[in-house]
Order: structure tokens, then sequence, then C-alpha cells
């Protein structure tokens, strides 16, 4: 029973819990990036090109047999999936930078200076006073 408490504290820090977060929303990001490439950016990348449709870009190693299927290299859907990485490492890196930079103004502030309190103000007076004599 040990091992399931032990999990279960594992399972509940904040860190675990922050990190699944961080890995769902990556998920999601990356399929409306994968999406954005796929439907808004490449379509337009293919008519300046003269028509080519990325997905159908690939060369045939070897023709389908009788009952070997056709044996092909999608380099058209590698170009897409690389502009998926250079769209989704920018946006990692924009977010980092942000992070960073709000991580050195909070670091750049000065420590807030505590205020003395008064019976210690009062004694420091009655010892300066006593100096004094």
């Amino acid at each position: 029973m040990s091992v399931l408490k032990e999990f279960k504290s594992f399972a509940m820090r904040g860190n675990v819990v922050d990190m699944a977060v961080g890995i769902i929303i990556g998920a999601a990001f990356g399929k409306i990036v994968s999406s954005f490439v796929n439907d808004i950016i490449m379509p337009p990348i293919g008519v300046l090109l003269g028509g080519v449709n990325f997905r159908d870009l690939a060369m045939v190693i070897q023709q389908a047999a009788e009952n070997q299927p056709e044996v092909v290299i999608k380099y058209g859907m590698f170009v897409q999936t690389i502009i998926d990485f250079i769209i989704i490492a920018f946006a990692v890196f924009v977010g980092v930078k942000a992070m960073n930079s709000m991580k050195a103004k909070e670091e750049a502030k000065p420590p807030a200076v505590a205020e003395v309190p008064e019976d210690t103000k009062l004694l420091a007076e009655i010892r300066d006073l006593l100096k004094k004599s």
C-alpha cells in the first residue's frame, strides 16, 4: 500500500500537474500549427510555385507489384513537417524569451525594505542617548 501512497504523493505534486497541463496544451498547439501550415500557409506557396500541392510531392522508389505496395519517399510532407517545427520552435522561443524578460524585471526590483518596529527604534534612540552621556 505504501507504493500507492508514494505514487499519489508524486502525482499530486505541483510540478507534475503543471507538466501534464503543458503537455496537453502543447499537443493541442501542435495540431493548430499543423492545420495552419497545411491549410493556410502551404496552399498559397503551392500556387506561387505553379500550382504545386506539397502533399502530393513524392518520389517513387519502387512501383506497386502484385502483393507489394508502392514504396514512396514523401518529401512534400517532410517539407510541411519542417515548417510546422519552425513555427512551433519560434513560438516556444518567443514564450521563453517573454518569461525570461519578466523574470529579469522581477529580479531587477530592489528588495522591499522592512520597516523597523517602533520598539526597536525607541531602543536605538535610548542607546544613542546613552552613548552621548
